[in-house]
């Protein structure tokens, strides 16, 4: 009987250039990689018919907005009077703001309102969501009625309050036998400003009442109880717990009301249309009455600086509130 041999598979030449067909696990690692590079793609284009959408917000802002901004910056550096002729005068605008008393004085009124309105609003709004929040009855229906003013124009409310400041509070003074009563605040240059910040107060206190009661509700129950355990009482609770966690929601507050009450005209006009003389009148009270006398170009290098201010606060705003996960 013949021996034959059966040839080596490793020494044949064609056996090593056979492939060896791809493992289930590799195809399904291609799949996935193939498939997760796709949804990245998909997720980092954004769709054209976004802009679509986007378009005719950004027309009527740019129209209504940027373009009027950018040729109030132009005109500052003329002496144009709104119309007709001009001719470029530089810095000489912004030069003679500098020593104007009466832009000065509207520029410490504006900022001395602003502060003490800031803090008279946030005060009562805190004040008013702590009992709003706690455990009382009918809170629901005194949110509701607290809440009113904020739907309430602010020129209606003006007038409402200066027949109320001008006939019946001297009225009651006068029949009560109060003195200081007896007269009008808005006819005090001295003490004008804090009808305005009164009258301010009420109708911007709904809207930093509701930010607080957000806070507030945030703010987990079991907190509480763990420190009632502990032996706080409700006084340490307040200044230890509920305003640590709330700072955020107070930073907002004080920032945004801060700028918001620097635009102050509406109720100022209803009460005292910046008297009296010119104590209580705002920078953008100012402003408008210069469009009207003819100083459109110095008033408008008055509304640029203005504008740089209100810009300042919005940065400080953003460097006070980034990184916080207050809303």
């Amino acid at each position: 009987m013949t021996n034959t041999a059966l040839p080596n598979p490793a020494a044949t030449p064609a056996a090593s250039n056979i492939t060896k067909p791809n493992s289930p696990t590799t195809d399904t690692t291609a799949i996935v990689t193939g498939g997760t590079r796709k949804l990245a793609r998909r997720k980092g284009r954004v769709e054209p018919i976004y802009y679509l959408f986007l378009l005719p917000t950004l027309v009527i802002f740019t129209l209504a907005i940027t373009v009027p901004g950018i040729m109030g910056i132009f005109f500052s550096f003329t002496d144009s009077i709104g119309i007709g002729e001009w001719n470029f005068n530089g810095l000489t605008n912004y030069i003679a703001m500098f020593s104007d008393p009466a832009i000065l004085q509207s520029y410490l009124f504006t900022f001395g309102f602003s502060i003490a309105t800031v803090i008279v609003v946030n005060v009562v709004a805190f004040m008013l969501a702590v009992g709003l929040t706690s455990r009382i009855r009918f809170k629901t229906g005194l949110r509701t009625i607290f809440v009113i003013p904020m739907v309430i124009s602010g020129i209606i409310i003006a007038y409402v309050f200066n027949f109320l400041f001008s006939n019946s509070l001297p009225a009651a003074g006068a029949a009560t036998g109060i003195p200081w009563l007896s007269t009008s605040l808005l006819a005090n240059p001295d003490l004008a400003w804090v009808a305005i910040v009164i009258v301010t107060a009420w109708q911007a206190v709904p809207g930093t009442l509701l930010i607080y009661i957000a806070g507030l509700l945030s703010v987990p129950g079991e907190v509480y109880e763990a420190a009632s355990i502990d032996g706080a009482n409700k006084r340490q609770q307040l200044f230890r717990i509920t305003l640590p966690l709330v700072a955020g929601y107070v930073v907002i507050n004080v920032i945004l009301g801060f700028k918001g009450f620097l635009n102050a005209y509406d109720i100022i006009v209803g009460l005292t249309n910046g008297g009296p003389g010119t104590s209580t009148r705002s920078v953008a009270m100012t402003i408008i009455a210069g469009f009207n006398g003819g100083d459109y170009a110095y008033q408008m290098a008055n509304a640029t600086i203005f504008f740089i201010v209100a810009v300042l606060i919005s940065l400080l705003q953003l460097s006070l509130t980034r990184g916080r996960n207050a809303l």
